[in-house]
């Protein structure tokens, strides 16, 4: 398979600024299109299966040789976790919010103060902000059920109101083709970027989206969005997905078996859950790699490298990349904070230089894959914030990138059945997005 190259595009207008944010883009892409095509989408009530829209508007738009689409109503919707280092500045910048009189705002107004009181760790925050920065509106949550502290940009000012939010949940058909980025496609189609995360995740295992995505790659898929009063306030799961990657076709069923257990599969019912993700952190960029003998940056000497080293902010989460149990949590020389995990059969994996720990890790924890373990950091030796990486097999080093993992628990054959009457509905979903792919292709 062809390794792409990645090209950076830098311009000085916010929406490409935004796109520059996002971490995947494909090469040889010789001019910047924010809007290559449009697709239409439909909204449905969860439910109304009998009752899905079949009707396909089609606008085509030429994309201006030297000028690019204006998109200034535009929004954008983003949701953070708390952690444990932030502050309120932090968590507003990392929303994407750019916007010093709503920072202000939440800061020094009298209704905004229980915002500072319950600032607590874990809480999931979501912003809608326009394609410059601005806040167009924020959702806090307090510690009562169903409360939230609402901020909404109102003329040239802000309001802010405690809410009791009565939540619907609504079913969203979309489809995209990829022109410069995923990130881009999504954007450009106003999907969330949580669902263009989870979309990522979710082929994962199949498609290396740091080097396979090609122009002209296309996507369907159907998600949720839980509304209050007709607005979204926070995204739900993608529920059904197709991606078309170098003319090969996979998607995605979401099924829920009787123990309650939820994962997707094939449309044949076969597992896409890996038990071994292939990296710890969700974004970032490898600086070393494994190696036999490589000059450390801090000894000057030169020295096997056993793991692979993730370049990231300081802070960023770290997630186990399977099941497991926590074998070590603590100093240890050069690695300084780091975490050994302990996994099925003889495997395990490791995680250094950590700026901290997550809550409840300690020697004997249990953690799942995909769980937040901790944060990078640059304790020990180490030059820079980035998270030292190693996949062991019978306590001894090997290549994570080049390993053979073991497969995931297939779906039970007597689950078969119900799965698949499970998806007749999501399967009407996901004909409806292709439909509507197929309609403006031509």
């Amino acid at each position: 398979m062809d390794k792409l190259k990645c090209r950076i595009l830098a311009h000085s207008h916010p929406a490409i600024e935004r796109l520059l944010r996002h971490r995947w883009s494909t090469a040889g892409i010789g001019s910047v299109a924010l809007l290559g095509m449009m697709t239409a989408f439909a909204l449905v009530p969860v439910g109304d299966e009998s009752r899905v829209p079949l009707q396909t508007v089609l606008e085509q738009l030429a994309t201006p040789a030297t000028t690019l689409i204006d998109s200034g109503s535009t929004s954008f919707l983003r949701e953070e976790r708390i952690q444990r280092s932030d502050t309120v500045s932090s968590l507003i910048a990392r929303l994407g919010i750019t916007d010093p009189a709503a920072l202000e705002f939440i800061r020094k107004s009298p209704e905004t103060q229980v915002i500072s009181r319950q600032f607590r760790p874990g809480k999931l925050v979501v912003a809608k902000a326009g394609e410059h920065g601005e806040l167009i509106a924020l959702y806090f949550p307090l510690n009562a059920k169903d409360v939230m502290v609402v901020v909404e940009r109102r003329g040239n000012g802000f309001i802010a109101s405690e809410q009791i939010l009565i939540v619907e949940t609504q079913i969203v058909v979309k489809s995209g083709e990829i022109r410069n980025s995923l990130f881009g496609a999504t954007d450009a189609l106003g999907i969330p970027d949580a669902i263009a995360t989870q979309l990522a995740e979710i082929f994962s295992g199949d498609i290396d989206f740091y080097r396979d995505l090609r122009k002209g790659d296309r996507f369907s898929l159907v998600y949720q969005t839980l509304n209050h009063q007709g607005q979204p306030i926070r995204t739900g799961r993608i529920l059904t997905a197709e991606f078309i990657n170098n003319q090969k076709t996979y998607n995605a069923f979401w099924f829920q078996t009787e123990e309650g257990k939820g994962a997707y599969y094939t449309a044949e019912g076969k597992t896409l859950r890996k038990a071994f993700l292939r990296s710890p952190l969700e974004f970032s960029r490898i600086t070393s790699g494994f190696s036999s003998a490589r000059l450390h940056p801090v000894l000057k000497i030169s020295r096997a490298h056993k793991g692979i080293d993730y370049a990231a902010p300081t802070g960023t989460r770290v997630r186990s990349v399977a099941d497991g149990s926590v074998e070590f949590a603590g100093r240890q020389g050069g690695f300084g904070n780091l975490i050994i995990l302990k996994h099925q059969g003889n495997y395990s994996t490791a995680y250094g230089h950590l700026n901290g720990f997550a809550a409840g890790i300690r020697k004997g924890s249990r953690v799942s894959q995909g769980d937040t373990i901790g944060y990078v950091g640059q304790t020990g030796l180490s030059t820079g914030p980035h998270l030292h990486y190693e996949f062991r097999v019978n306590s001894r080093q090997v290549n994570p990138l080049a390993v053979s993992l073991p497969d995931s628990i297939p779906l039970e054959a007597s689950q078969i059945s119900r799965f698949k009457a499970a998806s007749e509905s999501l399967r009407t979903y996901l004909a409806l997005a292709k439909q509507i792919t197929l309609a403006t292709l031509e």
